[in-house]
């Protein structure tokens, strides 16, 4: 279908997300594998799996699949859909297909070069900005698809930013911060967070909060940023943010996946 195949080329190439459904195994269904069902955001399908049972159950999964991402294969469990796989049932791929996401560093020190670093083995479009050139150089961030040496608030006032946008504010002071944030609140990002202590980051949101804007736009700011591990370095840093930004993209929980301790002791061998 002309339609469907140029939808998810749109996709592709920056328009809104759309969630991919493929029939790998019709199981006991007589039904063509191969067939395909596109599912909006807004819920509304194109094409179909060709049971109308199997594409509800699609179309009731997707605001969870557009919330993590990603690709998986599911299987039809009455009028769901389960990771689990179940002996007969039909095999459904899923894909949200989207744009490459972006991670904009917005501040080019040593928290900011890491982070950079890390986007880029994760397969984002990087892009960094600082407003000064002997750290907006490209030769130092060459994981950076593009490096932006201008005043934090024209370049981001250019810069597009949407849901498929992470932000980090790793600027070098809290003005630097707060005139960033300024420029990008409101704009729908996936991830906006700031860097700095509770004091300092507090103090900011105040300001903009006694400005105008909007508390559920405030509340939508991470910071301070990262997980608690213990972070000192600026790569430790990074790691604790990106794993954040993960954590919310994909939808973990933070908790430990450690899990021996909690089984009690191992029976003695006779």
């Amino acid at each position: 279908m002309l339609e469907l195949t140029q939808r998810l080329i749109d996709a592709a190439e920056g328009g809104a997300p759309v969630l991919l459904a493929v029939l790998v195994d019709p199981g006991p269904l007589p039904l063509s594998p191969g067939a395909r069902l596109l599912v909006e955001p807004d819920g509304r399908t194109l094409g179909s799996l060709g049971d109308p049972a199997l594409d509800a159950a699609v179309a009731r999964a997707a605001p969870g699949l557009f919330a993590r991402h990603g690709a998986r294969t599911l299987y039809a469990a009455g009028e769901t859909l389960a990771e689990r796989h179940t002996e007969g049932a039909p095999a459904i791929y899923v894909e949200v297909v989207e744009s490459r996401p972006t991670f904009l560093v917005v501040g080019a020190g040593h928290i900011g070069r890491a982070l950079a670093r890390l986007a880029n083995f994760l397969g984002y479009r990087v892009a960094v900005i600082d407003d000064r050139p002997d750290f907006a150089d490209p030769a130092l961030i060459p994981e950076a698809d593009e490096v932006i040496c201008d005043d934090f608030e024209a370049a981001l006032e250019r810069f597009p930013i949407g849901p498929s946008t992470t932000i980090v504010l790793v600027t070098r002071g809290h003005k630097q911060d707060e005139l960033s944030l300024r420029k990008c609140l409101g704009r729908g990002a996936a991830y906006l967070g700031m860097i700095g202590s509770r004091r300092r980051t507090t103090a900011v949101l105040d300001h903009l909060r006694a400005e105008g804007f909007p508390e559920a736009e405030l509340d939508r700011v991470r910071t301070p940023i990262g997980l608690d591990i213990g972070a000192e370095t600026p790569e430790e840093i990074a790691v604790s943010i990106v794993a954040e930004v993960i954590l919310l993209r994909r939808g973990g929980t933070g908790a430990p996946m450690y899990y021996r301790a909690r089984r009690g002791p191992t029976p003695a061998r006779s």
